[in-house]
């Protein structure tokens, strides 16, 4: 299941029968959907280091990558992409605050929203245009298999 390590790491609200509702993370539970768009955001996420997630909407999900520096708006700067879980699409609209004591705790605000065309996919490389407002172009992201299978390099072409 594409959503089954999101879901293992949130604790969302529940009401359970004769307790009160145990407050849970606000963000979206989601469900895995047909994919029926392309689009791509960008949320500021203050957690315990600030950093980037980048989303690509592909199979049904948002596929994640957790950028540690602001993602580059020109060539020649490349920025490590730290592959995550995938999310619901649901996410690509949601901003909040993550409350302590839960999985990614802080604040989470869209910096760039948009459209993405794709270009080429393979297990190793993405290379896709972007139509956002921050981000405009056509960018990469290409495994960085020398440290690992969850890091990525990701620019402007």
């Amino acid at each position: 299941m594409p959503l089954e390590k999101y879901w293992k790491k949130r604790k969302f609200s529940e009401t359970q029968r004769g307790k009160p509702p145990r407050e849970g993370t606000p963000e979206p539970k989601g469900k895995l959907k047909k994919s029926s768009g392309n689009m791509f955001v960008v949320q500021e996420h203050k957690a315990s280091h600030l950093h980037w997630d980048f989303r690509l909407e592909l199979d049904g999900v948002l596929k994640s990558w957790a950028i540690p520096k602001k993602p580059p708006k020109t060539r020649k700067i490349k920025r490590l992409a730290i592959a995550t879980e995938d999310h619901p699409i649901e996410y690509g609209s949601w901003e909040g605050t993550i409350p302590e004591g839960h999985y990614g705790a802080g604040s989470v605000k869209i910096w760039d929203k948009g459209t993405f065309e794709l270009i080429e996919r393979t297990d190793n490389k993405i290379k896709f245009e972007l139509k956002g407002k921050e981000l405009e172009g056509i960018y990469e992201l290409t495994r960085f298999k020398k440290v690992g299978k969850d890091k990525w390099l990701f620019f402007k072409v």
